[in-house]
């Protein structure tokens, strides 16, 4: 099915407000509820990396687990889960990060990634870069090799996408909301 940036982005919700006032939330649920759009989403990025040399996904809790478990399926490539502090079994490590409402933690399993992998990371959305930025820590910590940050939503304007690219790390969206 070829990718429609007109049908996906009509499927995207804009919440005002959420989580704190002066944000607007960009939901992506209702893709998940429409069969047509869901499958025009996994479609788009398994044609973008079929062929490519990554090793594995990783993802961010939690709405980046949606996709990226599909996508690890269509691409017979193990997942990683990049999840909040406190939600992993066994041993952890863990990088504290600023969002653009607060500040949080995530976590990855010790031994998730090693030396030579080449990761392909995804999550629902890119804002200002610090949980993208935060997973990049952990998984290169352990030596993995970002190959790509992967996202359906860009907001260039909160700068996260420019943040990534200064660190050397290429970026792909679906659609951005550029002064939206």
């Amino acid at each position: 099915m070829l990718y429609d940036d007109f049908y996906v982005k009509s499927l995207i919700q804009t919440i005002e407000d959420w989580p704190k006032q002066g944000i607007s939330f960009r939901d992506i649920t209702p893709i998940f509820s429409d069969p047509k759009g869901m499958r025009m989403v996994v479609d788009a990025y398994v044609h973008r990396y079929i062929a490519s040399d990554i090793t594995h996904i990783a993802c961010i809790d939690a709405r980046g687990f949606l996709i990226a478990a599909v996508l690890a399926y269509e691409l017979q490539k193990p997942l990683i889960l990049v999840r909040k502090k406190g939600k992993l079994p066994g041993k952890t490590i863990s990088q504290k990060y600023a969002l653009e409402y607060g500040e949080a933690e995530l976590e990855i399993q010790e031994g998730a990634v090693k030396a030579g992998d080449e990761v392909l990371l995804f999550d629902d959305l890119i804002a200002t870069g610090g949980t993208l930025l935060a997973a990049i820590k952990l998984l290169t910590n352990q030596g993995a090799n970002i190959k790509e940050v992967a996202a359906i939503i860009d907001l260039p304007d909160l700068g996260g996408s420019q943040k990534l690219r200064d660190n050397d790390i290429p970026v792909f969206s679906l659609c951005a909301y550029d002064g939206e």
